[in-house]
Order: structure tokens, then C-alpha cells, then sequence
């Protein structure tokens, strides 16, 4: 080979080798550090991935970008989206709306990028271009509320800052439709809010005015019906309703039928003939009704009728229809008369349902033609000094009320005053007479007898001093009169007054004289100054008796009631030696009765020291109390002694000490002048019986601690 080819080839590969070094060595120099976002990966992170996003020899920058981000690659061919409607820049040119290599704390997605496509800023970004146009609630949002990583400048890997979402409410608001209709949210709804309703071409079949206009659409669409709002398709829209399909006509169908026939139009549309789509409701005072259609309803407005006003007879102010248009009758006074009687006899009582002329004359109102044979029909016959009475006595003219309506002309409704009570007027004799006797029968009979009612148990209707009966004081009062009580005359008990009370009564209350009613003592001084009052002191009489009639009979209180059972009443039994003795050994007779009639002396007390007199000189005295039943349990002598030396004292004997005799421990001894057996105080320790006899030589052991 030449020397001149030699030379040429090292020149080449030298070349070859600096354009080499020159390319790898641009590869790892990059102008600045990746955004977050693109550092994170790593097949960019290295020095030698320019290409991964700049290209190469084989592909472009714009291809490299959209490689990674194909959802935005079909938007631009598809040229939908935000990236295929940009009409400011080109979306092929990726690097001049999100440039890099600007540090990790760089957003790709930054304000440069909204100018770029148009827009001041993100806040300014019209969402109209996207075919979405934001009003209403959505104005008010921030874009984090739907885009959660808007202004997130690291987003998570996987998540995307604006895409992935639709433009189908139902992916942003619950649906609670669950899918059932057929048109979008769109078709009924705006933006502001889901309560705000609309529907366009409705007027094609009903006007939304008047009544209609405030309706929710659920009144007329409800669900599960052929007309609801899930079966609207504008394809095949359902067949328009009219005004008897919705609303119960409260007409008779007769009248209807006949106002069609007159205008000419099918019974359901007639109601226009009336009722104007525009009218609030149905009694709307706009109505309308002809002469020819009002004989329809049965009533031919003739003379005296001819020139009424319609509010005349039909209350604009009674909302009920059966109310207002009560029926058209020329002997039904009521059916256009106001009821002076303000509805009392419209259906209860005797003359319910029926028409004024049952007590008034059909050419007028006063006066009345009630007679006594009609109030023998009500719960109150008129009888004795009822018959006397005047009807006002008992059926009062209350206060005015304001104006009524009436067939009569304005002048003479003002005339009207509040109505009197008939129907309901009590019927009992405590409603007008006041009770003399202080409402002491309204629990008694209450409880006792609920067959008698009111006053005309004891009393007639011409007098209240007249009685149809004897009274039955034990039935009334539940105190029987016997024995002495029959002997005695009323005012024995009830003794009259000089005056008579503000009922007009004379006749002496129990009470005022002897106080409330407790038995016998409430008539009777208690001789035994409330020692057998309280009966749960004692064991239940086996008759059920309480009070005096444990002991006494009602002849007389010194009658016994059989044999007194001393320890059943007085809860001391007599028993042993106290079963012998006379009742004067406890209760001596006295020589003239107290002051309470008593002829025997009071005992002294129940325990035994208050009847014997004790032998020991107060040695067993407890906190002034003797118990003699410690050790003298037998009731037929003291002698019998029950002591127990072991358990009741504080010195048990031993073996040694059970065979000595009491008079050995217990002598007689002399305190005060007064002489008796000593047991206690005493000493328990051996000395004090048998005095030291200690041993000289015997030592005592050490005790050891």
C-alpha cells in the first residue's frame, strides 16, 4: 500500500474517533437538572437518555414526548380534547408549552403553558372550548374540586392532572335516577342547582302557569306510571292528559256531562269552560258560571234568588267544595243560610240532620216554635220548675262574634251575633246548681255505685228538700245506722245552721262539727286516749273488724264484743300467773268515771318492773331498762329461774365451781338502808375469793420476748 492510502485512512478513522467522543460526550451534558416528574423514571434519570426524549437519528422530538403520553398523541389525531381543539399553538410542538431541565422543583405544567394555549392563567381557562360550559355552582368551584392534582407539581405515578375525566354529571354527582331516564341531566337541569327544573316544549300540551306553575314534577310524573318522567322519550312522546286525569272533579257527573254538552266540548277538556289554566285553583275568583249552567246543577237561580251575589251563598272563605256548595234544595233554608246555630245540629242529637223548619216556621226565623214536646226529645225533659224557666235561663247569649254571611244583604248579617248553646247544654244538675254538699258523693258513689248518676237519686226536679225515698245512709255514706245510731234523729249529727249556706243549705255538715270522719272517735271521746288506734299494732281480728268494733258493740260501748282477747288486742297475752288474776289486779276500778267516762284505771306499764317491785336494787338495769325475762322466763313464779351461769355471765364454772352452792358467791348484803343478794359486780379472779397463797421459794419463769 502507498504511503498517501496509509496517511487517508488514519485521517478517517481519527475522525471517526473525535466525532465519536464528541457525540458521547454531548450525552452526558444536559443544560440543567429534570423536573420532578421526568427524573423519577429511570430511562430518563441517566446521562445518557437525551435521546429517550429529544430523539435521535431516527425520531423526533414530538414522537418521543407522545411515545410516553399516548392519551394526548389521540386527542391530536382525533382532534378532540383540550390538546386537539388548540388553536393558538400547535400541539405537535410539546416543547414550547412544557420546556424542562429546569430543576426538580419545576412544574411542566406551569402559567407559561395556559398562555401558550391562549389563556392568561389556569384560573382563566375557558372550560367552553372542551364543549363544557361552566355556570352556575360550577363558577364557584376550585379546580382542585374536580381535578385533585391541578396544582400538584409532583403528581403521583399513574394519576393525571387534568385528563380522565367525562363531561356525564353522573361521574361527578350521584345519580338518583339510578339510570333510569332517558334523557341527560341536562334535558331538566342547570348548573345552579339540581332543584331548579326546566323542561322546553311542555306549553305544546300545558301551560306551567297559575296552579301549575309551582308544581314539583313528581306531582304529575310520579314514578312507576305511564306518564313518568323515566318513560319520556321525545321519539314517542305519551299521550297529553287532560284535566280529569290529574284532578277528581267534585261535580256530579251528571252536571258535568250537561256543561259539555252545552259547550260542546268531551266531559274531560269542559272544565276549561270554568277554570282557566291561568287561575291559582279551583276556586279562583275569576270562575265563571252562567245562568243556563248554574240550572245544570239543579238550583234555576229564580226569584227570590234571581239577583244574589255567588258569595251570597257560596263562602269564598270555606276552602271545602261540599262546604261551599252544600246543595241546591228550595226547602233546604241551610243550604244558603248561615246557621246561626253555628252547626250544632248538623249531626248530633235528636235533631241532627235536620232542616230549620224542624223548629222554626218556613216564612221565618222568630219567633221560635219550639215547644216543651221538643225538648222532651233533647237529654233534658222539661219537668217541675224547669217548666217555669225561660229559655235564656239555661241557654245564655254568649259575646258577639265577627259577621256572617246570609241570603239577607250585608245590613242585616251585622246582626248576627254569636250563636247560643242548644246542643251540648249540660243536662246534669251540678252544671247549674252549685253542690251543697261540697262534692262529698262524687268519689263515694264513684267507687261504690256507678248506677247512680246525679242529684235525682235523692232529690226531684220541684224541689231539692223533696225526697222520692227514705235515704239510705249506709248505701250514700257507707255508715249503716244501728243500735243507738237508729235511735238518734238527724240533727243529732247534723245539726242544723241559723242561716242557710250560699247553696241554701241548713242541714249540718259532720265535719263542721265533729271534723273529718275517722270512726268512732270522730263522734266518741276515746276513752283509751289512742292506745288501740292504729290497727296494724295488733293481730287482724279474725271478722275483719277494726277501730272501736274490735271490742264494742254499736248499743252501747259497755256491751263487750264477745270475750276480750287480751293478747290478741293489747299484744300482752295473759298467761301463767297473770291468766288468775282479775282484770282490777292491773286496772282497779275507779270511784267516779273521768272526764272521758272511764271507769277502770289505766295499767301502769307492760314490763315487769312496772308492776313488781325488783328485788335486785337496779343490779341489772340496763340504759334504765330491767329484763326480767333474762332469768325469770316462766310466767307462773319468779322463782323458777332460767339463768344460765356458762352464757349469761362472765364467769362459766368449772368442775370445781359447779357444785358450790349461789348463797356462796351471792350473799345478802346492806347498801343504803335496803338489804339484798349481791351478783353483781363481783370479781372473777381466783384471789378475790380465796385470797395470796403464794409459794416463797416458787420463782416466777422469764418471760422471753
Amino acid at each position: 500500500m502507498k504511503l498517501k492510502q496509509v496517511r487517508f485512512w488514519v485521517f478517517v478513522i481519527s475522525a471517526a474517533l473525535v466525532t465519536a467522543y464528541i457525540v458521547m460526550d454531548s450525552e452526558r451534558t444536559m443544560p440543567g437538572p429534570l423536573a420532578a416528574v421526568h427524573a423519577r423514571i429511570p430511562e430518563l434519570a441517566g446521562g445518557n437518555s437525551c435521546r429517550a426524549c429529544h430523539g435521535g437519528w431516527t425520531r423526533s422530538m414530538t414522537s418521543a414526548c407522545l411515545s410516553c403520553h399516548a392519551e394526548i398523541e389521540r386527542q391530536i389525531d382525533a382532534n378532540a380534547g383540550f390538546h386537539g381543539t388548540l388553536g393558538a399553538a400547535d400541539p405537535r410542538q410539546c416543547a414550547s408549552c412544557h420546556s424542562d431541565h429546569h430543576g426538580s422543583d419545576f412544574s411542566i405544567v406551569n402559567k407559561q403553558s395556559f398562555v401558550r394555549a391562549g389563556f392568561p392563567n389556569q384560573n382563566a381557562f375557558e372550560h367552553g372550548v372542551l364543549g363544557f360550559a361552566m355556570e352556575g355552582r360550577h363558577v364557584e368551584l376550585e379546580c382542585t374540586a374536580c381535578h385533585e392534582h391541578a396544582e400538584t407539581n409532583l403528581i403521583p405515578e399513574g394519576a393525571h392532572r387534568f385528563l380522565g375525566l367525562t363531561q356525564n354529571c353522573a361521574s361527578c354527582h350521584e345519580d338518583p335516577h339510578r339510570g333510569a331516564m332517558q334523557q341527560s341531566c341536562a334535558a331538566c337541569h342547570d348548573q345552579t342547582s339540581f332543584d331548579s327544573l326546566f323542561f322546553s316544549g311542555h306549553d305544546e300540551h300545558l301551560r306551567l302557569v297559575g296552579g301549575h306553575a309551582e308544581l314539583d314534577c313528581r306531582s304529575c310524573h310520579a314514578k312507576d306510571t305511564s306518564h313518568s318522567l323515566e318513560n319520556y322519550d321525545r321519539k314517542s312522546p305519551v299521550r297529553a292528559r287532560t284535566c280529569i286525569d290529574c284532578h277528581d272533579s267534585p261535580h256530579r257527573d251528571t252536571f258535568v256531562r250537561e256543561v259539555a254538552s252545552l259547550v260542546s266540548m268531551t266531559k274531560g277538556a269542559s272544565c276549561v269552560t270554568c277554570h282557566r289554566d291561568e287561575h291559582t285553583n279551583f276556586r279562583d275568583s275569576r270562575e265563571t258560571l252562567t245562568r243556563e249552567q248554574h240550572a245544570l246543577a239543579g238550583f234555576p237561580l229564580d226569584a227570590p234568588h234571581a239577583d244574589v251575589a255567588c258569595d251570597a251563598c257560596h263562602d269564598p272563605e270555606i276552602r271545602h267544595f261540599a262546604k261551599r256548595h252544600p246543595g241546591r234544595s228550595a226547602d233546604a233554608c241551610s243550604a244558603c243560610h248561615a246557621d246561626v246555630h253555628g252547626g250544632q245540629f248538623e249531626s248530633l242529637g235528636s235533631f241532627a240532620n235536620g232542616e230549620c223548619t224542624a223548629c222554626h216556621e218556613r216564612t221565618h226565623f222568630t219567633p221560635h216554635a219550639f215547644t216543651a214536646e221538643h225538648h222532651a226529645r233533647t237529654a233534658l225533659p222539661l219537668d217541675g220548675r224547669h217548666l217555669e224557666l225561660d229559655c235564656h235561663a239555661c241557654h245564655e247569649k254568649p259575646e258577639p262574634l265577627p259577621i256572617s254571611r246570609g241570603i239577607e244583604g250585608a245590613a242585616a248579617i251585622a246582626s248576627y251575633e254569636r250563636p247560643r248553646v242548644f246542643h251540648g247544654t249540660p243536662s246534669d244538675c251540678r252544671s247549674c246548681h252549685e253542690d251543697a254538699h261540697r262534692g262529698y258523693f262524687d268519689d263515694r258513689l264513684a267507687d261504690s255505685d256507678s248506677t247512680i248518676e246525679d242529684c235525682s237519686a235523692c232529690h226531684t226536679p220541684h224541689s231539692f228538700s223533696e225526697l222520692p225515698a227514705p235515704f239510705d245512709h249506709e248505701r250514700f255514706t257507707g255508715f249503716a245506722l244501728r243500735g243507738a245510731h237508729a235511735q238518734d234523729t238527724c240533727t243529732t249529727c247534723h245539726a242544723p245552721k241559723a242561716e242557710p249556706d250560699a247553696a241554701g243549705r241548713t242541714f249540718g255538715f259532720i265535719a263542721d262539727v265533729f271534723g273529718p270522719f275517722e270512726g268512732c272517735v270522730t263522734c266518741h271521746a276515746d276513752p283509751h286516749q289512742g292506745a288501740f288506734h292504729a290497727d296494724d299494732h295488733f293481730a287482724p281480728h279474725p271478722e275483719g273488724l277494726s277501730g272501736c268494733a274490735r271490742c264494742h258493740v254499736e248499743t252501747s260501748f259497755r256491751t263487750p264484743r264477745g270475750e276480750f282477747d287480751h293478747g290478741r288486742t293489747t299484744g300482752f297475752p295473759l298467761n301463767g300467773a297473770h291468766a288468775t288474776a282479775g282484770c282490777s289486779a292491773c286496772h282497779p276500778p275507779l270511784a267516779y268515771p273521768d272526764a272521758l267516762g272511764r271507769t277502770r284505771a289505766r295499767a301502769v306499764g307492760r314490763a315487769c318492773a312496772d308492776c313488781h317491785e325488783d328485788p335486785h336494787a337496779g343490779q341489772f338495769e340496763v340504759a334504765g331498762r330491767i329484763d326480767c325475762s333474762r332469768c325469770h322466763r316462766s310466767t307462773d313464779s319468779f322463782r323458777q329461774i332460767s339463768f344460765n351461769h356458762n352464757l349469761n355471765s362472765r364467769f362459766p364454772l368449772d368442775d370445781a365451781h359447779e357444785t358450790v352452792a349461789c348463797s356462796a358467791c351471792h350473799k345478802e348484803v346492806e347498801h343504803d338502808g335496803e338489804r339484798f343478794i349481791r351478783y353483781r359486780p363481783l370479781g372473777t379472779q381466783c384471789v378475790d375469793c380465796h385470797g395470796d397463797h403464794r409459794e416463797p421459794l416458787r420463782r416466777r419463769k422469764k418471760t422471753r420476748f
